[in-house]
């Protein structure tokens, strides 16, 4: 019945639709949502049904990071934020408490190799280790198992929610420098670029980008990053996934936010290689 309801919901606020799936309105609003590029796969192929089931709204998906995301819903520069992270009590004292959170989806953080190195038998690496490598301590893939090579350090920018959550959950705050990184990137695909282009490399990324090219999940305090062990709570690096909106959403924006809850909606987050909340 939950499921049945948020379905019509999507559909009631747009009014009848005709034969062909368009609505009998021809001006759309647009609804603009912007943040996370871990949460942006499933936010945009949400949005590109959520549009073709109806017209009245059309929805548009930005990336940019989590920061970004929140800062924009905040100023009013867009309707929706995908955040891989919760709203920091800076950002509330900057903008206030008016933040609405939705719980969309799990995800998480998947800890990779160049192939070269997991080939080698770099497979896993404790908690310890993969904090002494980006802390600058650890330098050499010989200390911790591997070849003789020099460890190229891949992380993501300043602003990032994923880059948050690591800190936080590896290097003990969010905040936390991390001297050892060589390179960092905006956004997950290009943290996997850099990454599947070296022979020598670490990096994280969100789990959904780990499958294709010349890279590895590896093990992270033992366990390997699957639905299985998100679900059940054994992967230390798994995290929610959010919609932020700020103060009460419009109907259109509250519209595509219940279409990602309902069952179809689950089924895209499922596709998309994240770990549905129903």
């Amino acid at each position: 019945m939950i499921v049945a309801l948020a379905i019509g919901s999507v559909l009631a606020f747009s009014g009848c639709l005709g034969e062909d799936g368009s609505s009998a309105s021809t001006r759309a609003t647009v609804v603009k949502v912007a943040g996370s590029t871990t949460v942006m796969p499933l936010v945009e192929a949400s949005a590109e049904e959520f549009n073709r089931l109806q017209d009245q709204a059309r929805v548009s998906v930005s990336g940019g990071g989590t920061g970004v995301g929140i800062k924009n819903v905040a100023e009013g520069l867009a309707d929706i934020a995908m955040a891989s992270r919760d709203v920091k009590a800076e950002e509330i004292a900057t903008y206030g408490n008016r933040f609405v959170e939705t719980l969309v989806a799990y995800d998480a953080i998947a800890v990779v190799v160049s192939q070269p190195i997991a080939d080698a038998g770099v497979t896993g690496l404790s908690r310890d280790e993969v904090k002494a490598i980006y802390a600058g301590e650890v330098t050499n893939w010989k200390e911790v198992g591997g070849p003789d090579e020099r460890i190229y350090v891949v992380s993501r920018e300043v602003g990032s929610g994923t880059r948050d959550t690591f800190n936080e959950m590896v290097m003990g705050r969010a905040e936390a420098e991390t001297p050892g990184v060589t390179t960092s990137h905006g956004s997950n695909a290009e943290v996997k670029t850099a990454v599947t282009r070296s022979d020598k490399a670490i990096g994280y990324l969100g789990m959904n980008y780990v499958e294709g090219g010349a890279l590895q999940a590896i093990a992270y305090q033992g366990v390997s990053p699957s639905d299985e062990a998100v679900k059940a709570g054994s992967y230390p690096l798994s995290r929610e996934l959010h919609l932020y909106t700020f103060g009460e959403a419009s109907p259109e924006a509250r519209a595509f936010i219940d279409f990602i809850l309902s069952e179809e909606g689950q089924k895209i987050v499922l596709e998309t290689g994240f770990v549905p909340v129903r």
